[in-house]
């Protein structure tokens, strides 16, 4: 999280808006956090997008373009590698943001099947927090342990490696424990 990887698909697709390619954008439904028809950075910067609820509705839909963007990758249905594969191979421009790793620190979802298949991985990082190192894990600040939960600064933290393995090492806090 924080790192830019909406903001980098933004930039890569309004390059190819540009270049006069047809694009169109899709993000998973479950992706409401700041707009229900864009992509949207932390910046608020934003860019319209089609919101599909299943790998099988992005095949239907991003038939005919030249360049398609998945924004949140990592919330699509295993379905999804199969589904790029098959616009790749038709001859589109498939660009994919996504988180490789949840909070926990474990794969995210297909994200690492869609790099295994992808030519081209670029991995962003943000700064930690705490040190101002490059963070490579997302820290979820407050305790539901559940897969999904989205959110933003308020709920999460970029952290590095050291920080993460540091805060995974501690116990877990309980409420009304005595400090």
């Amino acid at each position: 999280m924080f790192s830019g990887k909406t903001e980098e698909l933004i930039r890569r697709a309004k390059r190819a808006q540009i270049a006069k390619l047809r694009v169109q954008i899709f993000k998973p439904g479950i992706d409401t956090r700041y707009a229900d028809d864009a992509v949207v950075t932390h910046d608020r910067a934003s860019l319209d997008c089609q919101v599909v609820e299943s790998s099988d509705q992005l095949h239907l839909l991003a038939a005919g373009y030249d360049v398609v963007g998945i924004d949140e990758a990592q919330f699509m249905d295993e379905g999804i590698v199969e589904v790029v594969n098959a616009l790749a191979n038709a001859g589109t421009r498939v660009i994919i943001a996504g988180l490789d790793m949840d909070f926990a620190g474990k794969p995210f979802g297909p994200m690492p099947q869609l790099m295994a298949v992808a030519e081209f991985v670029t991995k962003v990082h943000a700064i930690c927090v705490r040190t101002g190192e490059l963070a490579h894990y997302s820290h979820r600040l407050e305790g539901n342990q559940g897969t999904i939960l989205l959110g933003d600064q308020t709920v999460y933290e970029p952290v590095s490696r050291a920080v993460f393995t540091q805060i995974q090492s501690q116990p877990p806090h309980v409420p009304g424990d005595l400090d």
